[in-house]
């Protein structure tokens, strides 16, 4: 959902409230707002917690990774797919990079908070470190 869009329901909800129910109203209303901003805010902090526990840049498959991507992506619901903090490539911060350990890498390229285009990367055949055992 756009911030826009978000704070103009929300505001529509204070509206709405405000002519039902006067002040009462729109203390629940308020209420409400400041309750869903806490569980996003909650969200945000729990995905940045379990992406700072692993290496940056570091995935299991990047394959699976690529197939799980959508264009629209936030940075935020790629650090929860990944569970990973992504490795900046640019001093911009719109291209990010994931690997893993066969050497395969995932580069997206974010414009304006969102996921434009993502590109799958495979080392040579003759290059690719052994499978683990």
């Amino acid at each position: 959902m756009s911030p826009l869009l978000g704070w103009g329901l929300a505001a529509l909800l204070l509206l709405l409230a405000w002519e039902g129910y006067g002040w009462r109203g729109a203390l629940l209303a308020v209420t409400a707002i400041v309750f869903w901003l806490l569980l996003q805010f909650n969200r945000s902090l729990r995905v940045m917690k379990n992406a700072g526990q692993a290496p940056v840049g570091r995935i299991d498959s990047a394959v699976m990774l690529n197939a799980r991507l959508r264009p629209g992506m936030t940075l935020l619901q790629v650090i929860a797919l990944t569970r990973s903090l992504g490795r900046r490539l640019d001093e911009a911060g719109d291209l990010w990079c994931w690997e893993d350990d066969s050497g395969s890498r995932v580069e997206l390229h974010f414009a304006a908070g969102k996921l434009q285009r993502f590109t799958l990367e495979r080392p040579p055949a003759d290059e690719a470190p052994p499978p683990a055992p």
